[in-house]
This record gives structure tokens, sequence and C-alpha cells, in this order.
């Protein structure tokens, strides 16, 4: 393959995915405002995107801010601003490592997933069949995913956060030594409600990126049991990428 047919065929990739993605969501929304609505499969997903997933981001959240937290301590011992340790672990967690990373994990949890139960629909030919039964595929099967994580992910962005910051409230005051009044002080000094919002407005954000990638890849599989292997890897590394592609957006118009 020479240059320009890799360009070409690349361009192409793109311009498709892209398409279809605004397809399949302007689609899920117009499908997800007519009766009859399927508030119990919205409840079943909210369930297993949201509380399904509150261990792992609750272990995800802890663990960075420990880690940022212990980071941090050391590049502020080199000018004497230990103090400030605080206030940039509860700005990172609630602008970027909250979102970003609850997202990613949510993603290869629950993405996949939804990725892996529509591609094996798909090549079983239940899709088909609810095409016979009158049944709306997208109405049924995306729409209520889509809803549910744009629901779940700002609630447990919010638990990444809370959870982030205090494992590096533990790391900075038990095992550093910094003042605990002096770390709770700044982050009720620096940290605002513009921040809390900003992340959870990437948070919803991500969550539709998350599960619309993974219904749109799942929905179209094909080329049975490896196609739906595939599929869920494209998925997985499709919405990381739009995750952190959307995030430099996002941080851009926000800040």
């Amino acid at each position: 393959m020479n240059l320009f047919e890799f360009i070409g065929k690349l361009t192409l990739s793109v311009v498709r995915t892209t398409g279809g993605l605004c397809i399949m969501l302007w689609d899920s929304l117009r499908w997800g405002f007519r009766p009859p609505y399927r508030k119990g499969l919205i409840f079943e997903q909210l369930d297993f995107v949201g509380v399904q997933s509150i261990p792992i981001v609750i272990l995800t959240g802890t663990f960075t801010g420990m880690v940022f937290a212990f980071q941090s301590y050391i590049g502020f011992s080199e000018f004497g601003a230990e103090s400030m340790t605080g206030t940039v672990v509860a700005l990172a967690m609630a602008r970027e490592l909250g979102p970003v990373l609850s997202s990613i994990m949510v993603t290869a949890r629950a993405g996949s997933a939804m990725t892996a139960e529509l591609g094996t629909m798909r090549v079983t030919e239940q899709i088909d069949a609810l095409y016979v039964l009158a049944v709306e595929p997208l109405q049924y099967l995306v729409s209520p995913r889509i809803t549910a994580s744009v629901i779940a992910m700002p609630m447990l962005n919010l638990i990444a956060v809370f959870f982030g910051i205090l494992g590096g409230y533990l790391v900075s005051v038990i095992a550093l030594g910094i003042n605990s009044n002096l770390f709770i002080r700044g982050i009720l000094t620096y940290v605002d409600m513009g921040d809390i919002m900003s992340g959870t407005v990437k948070a919803a954000v991500f969550g539709l990126i998350l599960s619309l990638v993974g219904c749109y890849k799942g929905f179209f599989t094909s080329g049975g049991a490896l196609g739906v292997g595939r599929a869920t890897t494209e998925s997985v590394v499709l919405s990381c990428i739009l995750i952190l592609f959307f995030d430099y957006i996002l941080t851009a118009v926000m800040f």
C-alpha cells in the first residue's frame, strides 16, 4: 500500500465512521422521545453502567489522587510550596483526572460490554428479529444505553473526584506530614463550583461518546465471533481516543 492509498483509506474510514456516529446519534435521540418510553430498560442500564461501575471508579479515583499528591509534593518541596498540594490535587481531579480517568475505566468495563452484546445480537440475527417484531432496535437497544450513560457518568465523576481528594488527603496529611488545615483551606479557597461543573459537563459528554461508539460498533458488527472481538477492540480504542480529543476541545472552550 502506497502513501496516497493509505491516506485515502484512512480519510474514507474517518468520514464513514463520523457520519455513521452522527446518524445513529440523531436517530437514537429521535426515537428516544417517541413512545413507548422504555423506562425499565433505562434503569437497567443505569444499574449496569452506573452502580456496577462504582467500585472501579472509587479505586481509580483514590489511587490517582494518592499518586498525584505524592508527585505534587515532590515538585512543590523544591520551592517550599508543599501547602499547595491539596489545591493542585483537587483542581486536577475536578477538572481533568476525574472525568477522563473515570470515563476511560467505564469505557473498558461497560462500553466494551455494549459492543460485545450488540455485536452478538447482530451476528446471531437477534436485531433482525426485532425488525420482524415491529420493534425499532435503536429505541430498544441504543437509546436506553446512551441515556443511562449520560446520566450516570457525571455521578461517577463526582465519586471519582471525592475519593481522589480523599486519597490525596491521606497521603499528604498522614504520610507526608502536611498540615490538615492548610490542605483543606487551599481546596476551599481555590476550588469553586465552576471547576466542579466543568468536570461534570465533560463527564456527560464522555458518557455520550463511550455509549454511542460502543453501540455503533456493536450494532454494525459483521463476521461472526471474530467480528465481535474486532468490534469490541475498535470500540474501546476509538472511545478512548475521542474522550482525549474532546477533553482538549472542552478544556480549550471552558478555560
